[in-house]
């Protein structure tokens, strides 16, 4: 009974912090986007604009739906959900920290601890296809037919590197687990240097990952590879005749696989939550963080240096609230009971785990600030001439040289 009940709770927690993320993921990117621009970004809902997202919400949740004539109902709406459905179904067998203790029953930070954890999240991503290819079939529109039969031969395309970039490392792992992958690159090489997959030998998987990235930037569609919302050639691709909760189920969908790609590249390449500097470095770098951070709240706060009115009240709350975190950090160095100790413990991992991802889930903003958008005809030509023969003969070199040292 007490196992059901963690789970639920961990499954309640992780679909409210996923689709928070999701949500400010949009804020983040707009605020990202607007400085390479050189542009303010949302700044008029709430502090910052911090309530940008719910506005957001709001708007589309309240729209009217619009549905075509003569569309086939069932299939145009399954689309949406199967969408949204597979992509949380792929964050719930990734986990995101070492194993704790709560109320004496001993769980692993994750929904589910499967052995199998990647044959699963390569079976919903290929499944996920249908989702992109029933929303433009189903949709009665010769565009979005057209988006979504492009977009299937993208995502199905990219599925063959990906595939072989992940297969790179799990030689090295021997595992097909993800909490035991990020378990093997627990350590360092000459008191410094992880052993991460893209630094570890034999075979140092820095162009597997390459390959990995790449192919996860054209499984999410996202720039250079958004062919599917190419408003110039597609009237917005596959979901063109979606709107109200409909389309931001697809729009959900997107940010939550780039959460799951940042992840999985996280796992079987950085290291998972394998702090990246040794301790007692790695204990003191979140609790100089956030005081860091709550020092320069204080500053600008007091000194009132933004031209926003409400920044001097809203930046000494938020510098209040990182000194809040920079103190539960700085538990983990103090002797207390056992379950406190073990969630202070807990945290430091669950920091490192999420430093990596974000940086990735910067990556992918970055791109989408600075690069152009590819032909179609380029973009299947770079996937079969260049990536898939590159991701073959980096799996090739990776099995011999496994071979050869065992």
């Amino acid at each position: 009974m007490e196992f059901i009940i963690i789970s639920l709770v961990k499954a309640a927690v992780v679909a409210a912090v996923l689709l928070t993320l999701a949500a400010y993921l949009v804020w983040i990117e707009r605020k990202v986007l607007a400085h390479i621009q050189l542009r303010v970004g949302p700044y008029r809902v709430g502090p910052n604009g911090l309530l940008q997202p719910l506005a957001d919400l709001i708007k589309l949740v309240t729209k009217e739906g619009v549905m075509p004539a003569q569309v086939n109902k069932f299939y145009y709406l399954l689309a949406p959900f199967l969408a949204v459905a597979l992509a949380l179904v792929s964050i719930s067998v990734i986990p995101f920290g070492t194993q704790i203790e709560v109320f004496g029953i001993k769980t692993y930070m994750g929904l589910a601890d499967v052995n199998i954890g990647l044959l699963v999240i390569l079976a919903v991503s290929a499944v996920s296809v249908y989702a992109i290819a029933l929303g433009g079939w189903a949709s009665n529109n010769k565009y979005a037919l057209l988006g979504g039969l492009r977009s299937a031969a993208q995502m199905i395309s990219y599925e063959l590197p990906m595939s072989l970039a992940i297969a790179s490392p799990l030689l090295m792992a021997n595992t097909l687990s993800l909490r035991e992958v990020a378990e093997s690159q627990a350590g360092f090489y000459f008191g410094f240097l992880p052993k991460w997959y893209i630094f570890q030998m034999p075979m140092p998987q820095v162009i597997a990952f390459a390959v990995f990235l790449i192919a996860g930037f054209a499984e999410t569609n996202r720039v250079p590879f958004d062919l599917p919302e190419a408003e110039n050639e597609l009237v917005a691709g596959f979901h063109t005749e979606y709107s109200s909760t409909c389309f931001a189920a697809f729009f959900t969908a997107e940010y939550v696989n780039m959460v799951t790609i940042s992840a999985l590249a996280t796992h079987l390449f950085l290291g998972g939550w394998n702090p990246i500097f040794p301790e007692p470095v790695a204990g003191l770098i979140p609790v100089l963080i956030f005081l860091a951070a709550a020092a320069a709240l204080f500053f600008h706060g007091l000194n009132n240096v933004s031209t926003r009115p409400w920044d001097k009240y809203t930046f000494p709350v938020v510098g209040v609230v990182a000194l809040g975190v920079a103190g539960i950090f700085a538990l983990a160095f103090l002797p207390l009971p056992e379950p406190l100790s073990a969630i202070a413990n807990a945290l430091h991992p669950l920091f490192w785990f999420g430093v990596k991802v974000g940086a990735i889930l910067f990556l992918f903003i970055w791109v989408r600030g600075t690069l152009p958008r590819f032909r179609f005809d380029q973009l299947m030509k770079f996937a079969w001439t260049f990536l898939f023969p590159v991701a073959i003969v980096q799996l090739l070199a990776t099995a011999l040289m496994v071979a050869l040292v065992k």
